[in-house]
């Protein structure tokens, strides 16, 4: 699975918005590919940040 594929997952299956950091814990990717997917997965319009540094899907 690739790593966007992975940190959407994980937020799907969050029952709060996560920062990188916790995506990182749970997926065991590292935190600088985290944000990089993030960012990607953001500006794709797939997720939001409905708190500063915290992310969800929309």
């Amino acid at each position: 699975m690739e790593t966007k594929e992975k940190v959407l997952q994980s937020l799907k299956s969050a029952t709060k918005p996560l920062r990188p950091g916790e995506i990182a814990e749970i997926t065991g990717i590292d935190k600088k590919d985290v944000e990089k997917a993030i960012k990607s997965l953001k500006d794709s319009g797939v997720i939001h940040s409905p708190v500063r540094c915290c992310y969800a899907p929309l």
